[in-house]
């Protein structure tokens, strides 16, 4: 029997699409703020980041019952292949269909924003999307899965962080000013905030299974402090980046989310088992994405710079 939409679009986990979306429209709308207007470029490039998520949540599903940290034991939502309600073969091809059609995407949306005219643009893009593509897989779908190895947190923060608002302002405006990086750096610690909670959920199976996340490393009590890190990390940007740029009062609208985070931050620190730490999980990519959508809407009522 095929298996059910409803079992694939569970497998392509919609709560963390969001996130996605958060930190490449972070990028957009800043452009889109100081000027630069191309709606199919912005479009197609929320497009890519939505499928390379998916691969992304995909390769992880598949990745992870190669390697053991999906077993039975594990704490948190069950993933589609070690529920058995996708076999692993099926994964396989879904993760290669997300693949082609990543590239398919990308190729698009950078060919639309520079033409044949940008073609070192258009190459350089290429190989950036090539590089996301393979994070995607190789974070637990390699033969050395560099999530094992503790390495997720900077892989977030340079895919959701740096490349996702540095590359979708840079498509939009073709140029990239330094104080870009600020934000940048906010959506990247933000995003490595959602990973930190469910690794700390995550940390007895995943330690069981070899994968040496951050907290495993760390232990419980410093990964809830490396935690706070992330949160203050990513406000401390944001403001810094207000403080160089700043032209209203508009522009710190965005501090109507720091008690959320505050929130998040007490929560995560006072946690002692799995069960609360799951809704803290979606807790943390809610209060990012209005991070996102207040920051930028900000920007955006503070008119051009």
């Amino acid at each position: 029997m095929a298996t059910s939409w409803r079992v694939w679009a569970e497998a392509a986990r919609p709560r963390t699409l969001a996130l996605a979306v958060a930190t490449v429209g972070l990028g957009l709308a800043l452009a889109w703020g100081d000027g630069f207007h191309n709606l199919p470029v912005f479009l197609l490039t929320l497009l890519t980041a939505i499928l390379l998520q998916i691969l992304s949540n995909l390769a992880n599903d598949y990745g992870d019952s190669l390697h053991g940290a999906d077993s039975v034991e594990r704490l948190g939502p069950q993933r589609a292949v070690q529920s058995g309600r996708v076999t692993r073969e099926a994964m396989k091809r879904a993760v290669i269909l997300f693949v082609l059609l990543s590239m398919v995407s990308g190729l698009a949306t950078v060919w639309l924003a520079f033409g044949a005219g940008g073609l070192y643009l258009v190459l350089l893009f290429l190989l950036l999307g090539a590089a996301a593509i393979w994070a995607a897989i190789a974070y637990t779908a390699s033969n050395r899965p560099y999530g094992y190895a503790g390495l997720g947190d900077l892989a977030v923060f340079l895919f959701f962080g740096v490349v996702a608002v540095a590359g979708a302002y840079f498509l939009l405006a073709h140029r990239l000013p330094l104080a870009i990086l600020l934000p940048a750096v906010s959506g990247g610690l933000f995003s490595v905030g959602v990973l930190n909670i469910n690794n700390i959920r995550d940390v007895d199976s995943d330690r069981r299974a070899g994968k040496y996340t951050i907290p495993v490393r760390l232990g419980p009590r410093r990964a809830r402090l490396y935690h706070w890190l992330l949160l203050g990390g990513g406000f401390a940007a944001a403001l810094l980046y207000v403080l160089l740029t700043y032209r209203s009062p508009w522009q710190l609208l965005f501090l109507v989310t720091a008690p959320l985070f505050l929130r998040n931050g007490l929560a995560v620190w006072r946690s002692h088992t799995p069960a609360e730490l799951d809704p803290l999980l979606k807790q943390m990519s809610l209060t990012t994405l209005l991070f996102v959508i207040t920051f930028a809407l900000g920007h955006l009522l503070a008119g051009g710079p």
